[in-house]
Formats: C-alpha cells, structure tokens, sequence
C-alpha cells in the first residue's frame, strides 16, 4: 500500500470520526445524496443489483426494480456513514439509537450455545453492535479482512470496542469458531453470500439455484448449539435489532435441507424490508453446470 494510499485512508477514517457527531437527520440527509450518486456512477454494481432483484422478483416491472435499486444504494450509503457514530460514539448514545426487540430474554438467558443466523441486511454492524454493546452476552464472530490495511484496522477496532467479544479471522477457519460455540459464547454468524463451490450446496434463493454455504447447520451441529435468526432495519431513529425465536428441530440430519430451510428463513426476513438486504453482492455468481451465468 502506498504512502498516497494511507494518507487517503487516514483521511478518509478522520471524515467519518467527523461524521460521528452529526445529528442522525442531517447524516441521513448526506446518506440520501450519497446513495443516488452512487447510482449514477457505481453503474457495475448497479447492474448486479438489477439482476439480483429482477431474479428473485420476476413479476416486478423495469420501473419497480428501478425504484428498488435506487432506494437500496440510499439505505447502502447511509448504513456505511452511520458506522461513524456505531464505532466512536458512546455506548450511551448507542443504547438511543439501537433498539432491541423480539426474544431478548430467551437469548440473554439461555443455557444453550447460540448460533444467530445474521444475513447481510444494510445495517448489519448496528446488530452486531447491539449485542456486544447493550446486551450482557459475550459473543463470537467471524472476520474476513479487509484490503486496505488502515480501513481494516479501523473496522476491526471499531467491531471490538464493546463486550470483549471473540473475533476470528477467516483464515483460521471454522475450528475455533466450533470451540467458542462449545464454551457457550454465540456465534454471530453471516453465511448467505456466493463463496464458490467450496463447503456450499445448490438450494432455491427466490426459486434460483444459489450456492449456498452449510456452515450454519454443521456449526449448530458441531456445537450442539440452538439457532435463531438475528435481523436489523435501518429506521429514521437509527436501527431495530430483532432476535428471533430458536428454531425448532434445526438442525435435522439432511444438510440440504437445512441450507434450503436458511433460505426460506431469509426469504421471510427480506420481505419486511427488501430494499435493505445487500443486493450489489453478486450472489449468484456461481452457477450450476449447464445454467448460463447472470452477469
């Protein structure tokens, strides 16, 4: 990385500490403008989102998916700013902001090891912030590094301010996220992106083929762990965290069935708030064999 390179970094990390101490509407506001200029340049990734949407909702008109790809970069841009306030404000100001609902006393109080199924919604990171930050359960996580070396330390310092929570990078892999899960921290888990045909089966997303990883069930298993969905929605006053409640009878012996039983669950969580599911990931980038590619 070059020296041009960091200081670009390093500013870039000084805007967003600046940015921390907005108030919310007027860093919503800057969001908003942010996000429709995103759609007018980010065209690659508009195209991704596009294709992404008209798969899983074929019935839409070219105006509707249009609307909801516009709409999705503004929810985009304005999750990534308000990680100023998520990873520099108090914890104070947090508890404000980030409202906690669903199945919190099943979660905080049970004996049980926890996997929380978290897809990647916008607003992510709030969850994960709730948990550790307002929540009394120590948690574990898994972390893929970023490639910028100085967004990557300040991401990474930002997701451990609060609650010693277990981090592990990717490259370790899967055993010490199992050994954590045996100890009794949850396991914040975001397994529904395309990662190739490694450790992945083919199940419906939407009614398409979609390579899907079978973490989220072998992990259960491994760690003899109950599993509930943990979902976030960006709102005007900052973010919902809802805890769903433990699956029943999940995992079952049939890992297929398991990874498509994920998906139905997602299906379900995207359609309380589909604009802010993370749809400029290209995920079905992987295709069976003889299905012609998307992108």
């Amino acid at each position: 990385m070059s020296l041009l390179s960091k200081a670009i970094s390093h500013l870039g990390v000084a805007f967003m500490r600046v940015l921390a101490w907005c108030p919310l509407p007027l860093l919503r506001g800057l969001g908003w403008c942010l996000g429709r200029l995103l759609h007018a340049v980010a065209r690659r990734r508009v195209r991704i989102a596009r294709t992404n949407w008209a798969l899983c909702f074929p019935q839409q008109s070219e105006a509707e998916v249009s609307r909801a790809v516009r709409q999705h970069l503004v929810y985009f841009a304005q999750a990534w700013l308000d990680r100023g306030w998520l990873w520099h404000r108090s914890a104070a100001v947090l508890a404000q902001r980030l409202t906690v609902t669903g199945d919190v006393q099943g979660y905080t109080q049970s004996p049980q090891p926890s996997v929380l199924f978290a897809p990647h919604f916008v607003g992510l990171d709030a969850g994960w912030m709730a948990l550790t930050a307002l929540l009394p359960r120590r948690c574990c996580t898994l972390y893929a590094p970023q490639l910028d070396s100085v967004v990557d330390e300040w991401v990474a310092q930002g997701r451990k301010r609060f609650g010693s929570p277990l981090v592990v990078a990717k490259a370790e892999g899967l055993k010490p996220l199992a050994s954590a899960l045996r100890a009794g921290l949850p396991l914040y888990l975001l397994p529904d992106m395309d990662h190739g045909l490694n450790d992945s089966v083919f199940v419906p997303f939407f009614g398409v083929p979609a390579a899907t990883l079978t973490s989220l069930p072998r992990l259960a298993r491994v760690g003899r762990a109950e599993v509930r969905a943990v979902w976030t929605q960006l709102t005007p006053n900052g973010y919902r965290i809802d805890i769903g409640p433990v699956w029943p009878h999940y995992p079952s012996e049939d890992v297929n069935a398991d990874v498509a039983q994920m998906n139905l669950h997602l299906q379900s969580l995207i359609a309380q708030a589909p604009e802010q599911y993370f749809w400029v990931h290209k995920r079905f980038k992987t295709r069976p064999e003889g299905i012609a590619e998307v992108y």
